[in-house]
């Protein structure tokens, strides 16, 4: 067949690699003067740089992993013990929270453990699953843990009244804490969450972008950079994208974007992609002289408004030693926002002051500040997003068009997700290769 691919993302650039090795004649068509998506890092002034925030190259599955690790090159890897932090008030607690109460006053710890207790009780006595996000933390996690860190803290990475988000989303995010590791916590038993991340990989050299690149290699001729999508539509038994005919088109462009360009789509279907409003993200890059090493983090996180409008920090130069030249480290700070944000120089001044005030660095030793922003970052997990999105993925299953990707499909997914929601549809597209035999696309 001859596939058009709509963007160069890693859910985009790894499903035409493997549909070119199957000999089918493969175009990927990006906007940008680059590949790479949320995947993209740059250099600056001699310190790397990821656009999106700290990438880390993880998987609970390990041909994935695998697969990750073999595009990267296995001699251009460094592997790192997660060593990340809450910076909570003028104390770094254990991450996740749930397992570093121990680190938190008597009182805080207290309040933890009783209201831990009392969500429990109130589950087991039959209390309902609140639709909610808000009253899910109250429900599952109880006041104190609530109060003392996950109400403030999502409140600012989501930057809305989390009465207004979905709860359906977090199972498959937020992995439940026994309450024998939060006993054990408490006591001061050291107990370890997200054990999957608890080692990881980063390139050596070229930011999490040498993992695009590695994917790219084989099919650099097939990729049309500078290319935005202007046009698509039906054409018997195929498509037309931007005046050339293609057998079948696979989208990881975002849906709204798509919605702009998809010529023909039925108004209910633009008006439900219309609807899907991305979080945003602003990723500020500080370099800054540094004799020695940076304190043993890979990242932190700031929960309170107090502490600055950042939600995490990445201690980078700690990935690679090679992030920031000799004698310099170097942090990146993630802002998430909604709707319109443009630093400005009083607002990066303004950033590094709260950098300051926590501890982080000096700002008389800055000597590179520069800022990236994505303009698709986060979903936003709405209550009325459920629906709408099981809708679009049924819609286009069925239409003939793959749509994938984490804002081609809208699925939360981490960089490791999306691959494998790649090979997912390797697997679906070979069988519909063979028959010729167009079926909806089905994934669980």
């Amino acid at each position: 067949m001859k596939i058009a691919v709509l963007g160069a993302g890693i859910t985009g650039l790894t499903l035409a690699r493997v549909l070119d090795a199957d000999g089918h004649e493969v175009l990927v068509l990006e906007k940008g003067d680059r590949i790479g998506g949320l995947c993209q890092s740059s250099v600056i002034d001699g310190f790397t740089s990821d656009h999106s925030g700290g990438h880390i190259v993880f998987s609970k599955d390990r041909p994935t992993l695998d697969w990750m690790l073999d595009r990267i090159g296995r001699n251009n890897l460094v592997e790192r013990r997660r060593e990340s932090r809450i910076l909570w008030h003028d104390r770094y607690v254990q991450y996740p929270f749930e397992n570093g109460i121990g680190d938190l006053t008597p009182e805080a710890k207290f309040d933890c453990i009783k209201g831990y207790i009392e969500a429990n009780r109130r589950r087991e006595s039959g209390e309902p699953c609140p639709e909610n996000f808000r009253d899910w933390i109250l429900w599952k996690m109880g006041r104190g843990f609530a109060d003392h860190f996950m109400i403030p803290y999502n409140e600012k990475i989501w930057s809305c009244d989390l009465r207004e988000m979905a709860s359906d989303w977090v199972a498959g995010r937020v992995p439940d804490a026994p309450l024998d590791d939060i006993l054990k916590a408490a006591v001061g038993i050291r107990t370890e969450g997200y054990a999957h991340q608890a080692i990881f990989y980063y390139p050596k050299h070229g930011g999490f972008q040498a993992l695009v690149d590695g994917t790219a290699d084989p099919i650099q001729e097939s990729i049309r950079t500078n290319t935005p999508v202007v046009s698509v539509r039906r054409r018997g038994d195929g498509w037309r994208v931007n005046d050339e005919d293609f057998d079948f088109v696979i989208n990881t462009i975002p849906l709204p974007e798509l919605a702009k360009v998809f010529e023909d789509l039925p108004e209910s279907v633009a008006d439900d992609c219309r609807a899907l409003a991305p979080i945003s993200l602003i990723n500020v890059l500080f370099g800054f002289e540094h004799d020695g090493e940076l304190a043993d983090r890979s990242w932190i996180y700031l929960p309170f408004e107090s502490q600055g409008p950042m939600n995490r920090v990445t201690f980078f130069s700690n990935y690679s030693p090679h992030n920031a030249p000799p004698g310099h480290a170097s942090y990146m700070a993630e802002v998430t926002y909604r709707g319109r944000l443009d630093p400005d120089q009083a607002w990066l001044d303004d950033l590094a002051r709260c950098m300051e005030e926590q501890g982080l660095l000096r700002r008389s030793d800055i000597v590179t500040t520069h800022w990236f922003r994505s303009p698709y970052a986060y979903i936003d997990q709405n209550l009325e997003f459920g629906p709408r999105i099981e809708r679009l993925r049924n819609w286009f299953d069925e239409s003939g068009m793959l749509t994938i990707g984490r804002f081609g499909r809208y699925e939360y997914h981490n960089s490791d997700q999306c691959i494998m929601r790649a090979r997912q549809a390797h697997t679906q597209l070979r069988s519909q290769a063979k028959t010729g035999i167009a079926k909806p696309f089905c994934f669980v």
